[in-house]
């Protein structure tokens, strides 16, 4: 997903997700809801998907939409977030400092009172590392214990036991750096017992590229323990001109087959590890756009196969352009699309 700057081994059960327990074999099991005769694994109450729902809300679906760490939108608390994922955490240039969008220092006050502010609804936040622009630690960092306390420095700064890990571009395909990033994020979980791990990538419809699954794979040789896959549901190129929410039925339900056969897991368990990410209204490739009424189909989708959590790219595109259509800030300051402020946050919601 876009930053801030502009312009922007072994099938095992290292994999935590959101299950009690899991499976040697993929294809024996499945949820309640497809038929199945084992019921859905209990969620722990350390997994995301445990995190209060919004509010009057019964649903195991959370709503944790992508913010600005550095400016507050009016749009932010739209949809009642019970978690929100602060964008982005990187590399001040090519030093293994972390920064706020390679701007902002990590202990500015003003970022401060800006996460506290989020905090006051009773929501927590989930620091996201990575994103489209500038570099990701693990490609600054000269070790795994370094990286792991630059990591460490940007939880603290934010007040936050959850790490987000947006690996796309460049960062994905670099070998190094994962096998990097994996190790010192399992130096980090043993530092911090209570960390949870999501990793944020990028899919097509016919799900997770072999760069995404060798990241996967990576973290579990590395014992890296992950509490969710969160799979943009965006961007897939010119030849995809048809329904964006169908196309994120689709991409969910190709990686829901691929993580039961990377970690051993059953439908259950498969469904309740995942999260999806939409790019609200126009997306960056020429005839994509996400429209509410893809919102509310994602959302009813993802309740009824019990995903951990669903968000957006971004509270502060969740308001109309000032022309009252798409035009140059689409991309960056709102959706593109005819709504009322807030509205695609109410539509994850549910």
């Amino acid at each position: 997903m876009r930053s801030f700057l502009k312009p922007a081994a072994g099938l095992t059960c290292l994999f935590a997700l959101a299950v009690t327990g899991c499976s040697s074999s993929s294809g024996d099991s499945s949820d309640s809801s497809s038929g199945g005769t084992e019921s859905a694994p209990s969620t722990p109450s350390s997994t995301p998907s445990s995190s209060s729902a919004s509010a009057g809300s019964s649903s195991t679906t959370a709503y944790a939409p992508y913010v600005s760490v550095t400016t507050a939108a009016d749009m932010d608390g739209k949809g009642s977030p019970s978690t929100y994922n602060l964008s982005f955490a990187i590399a001040s240039g090519s030093t293994c400092t972390p920064t706020w969008n390679g701007t902002t220092a990590i202990g500015d006050s003003a970022v401060k009172s800006r996460i506290s502010a989020l905090k006051t609804s009773g929501a927590t936040v989930r620091v996201s590392f990575g994103g489209a622009s500038g570099k990701e630690l693990a490609e600054t960092c000269g070790s795994a214990t370094a990286l792991a306390k630059a990591y460490g420095e940007a939880l603290d700064a934010a007040g936050s036991s959850q790490a987000d890990f947006d690996i796309e571009g460049d960062a994905l395909t670099d070998s190094t750096s994962v096998a990097l990033r994996s190790k010192a994020i399992a130096l980090l979980q043993k530092e911090r017992t209570g960390l949870k791990v999501s990793f944020t990538l990028p899919v097509m419809p016919s799900g997770l590229d072999s760069d995404s699954l060798a990241l996967l794979e990576s973290a579990n040789d590395n014992a890296v323990e992950v509490s969710t896959v969160n799979i943009m549901t965006m961007n897939y190129g010119e030849s995809y001109t048809g329904d964006m929410g169908d196309y994120a039925i689709t991409s969910a339900t190709a990686t829901h087959t691929q993580l039961k056969k990377v970690f051993g897991l059953s439908d259950a368990g498969a469904w309740q590890g995942m999260a999806l990410t939409s790019m609200i209204g126009v997306n960056d490739v020429s005839g994509e756009t996400f429209s509410l009424s893809d919102a509310a189909q994602v959302r009813t989708f993802a309740e009824s196969k019990k995903v951990a959590w669903v968000s957006m790219w971004s509270t502060f595109r969740d308001q109309q352009c000032e022309s009252g259509g798409s035009d140059d800030d689409a991309a960056t300051d709102c959706s593109g699309v005819t709504q009322s402020a807030g509205a695609f946050g109410e539509a994850f919601a549910g």
